[in-house]
């Protein structure tokens, strides 16, 4: 299964930022060891529905220790059987992108 899932803290650092909570989900994710990537705004990872949706909870619990409030975003695709789909499915596209 891939997930593509946002946190956010509700309380933000003095500038209105929220980069150093969002960076302890990262690590959470990372350390984690599934396949996984992050841009601007959702951390995609790759794996079984009980091993990805414990790396999000504890990307929510590292989170919830910096703010009393959590906003979490979740999307999933549910494909029993397949794996490498992290990178397989942007390839596909590309493939049909090059001329």
């Amino acid at each position: 299964m891939l997930i593509a899932f946002s946190i956010a803290p509700a309380v933000s650092d003095e500038d209105g930022g929220v980069a150093e909570a969002v960076a302890e989900a990262v690590r959470v994710v990372r350390a984690s060891g599934l396949p996984c990537e992050t841009n601007a705004m959702f951390t995609n990872v790759e794996g079984e529905w009980d091993e990805v949706m414990a790396v999000v909870k504890a990307a929510v619990d590292a989170v919830a220790a910096r703010s009393p409030r959590v906003s979490l975003v979740l999307k999933a695709d549910i494909r029993p059987g397949h794996t490498g789909m992290l990178r397989a499915k942007v390839t596909r596209v590309e493939d049909l992108l090059d001329p």
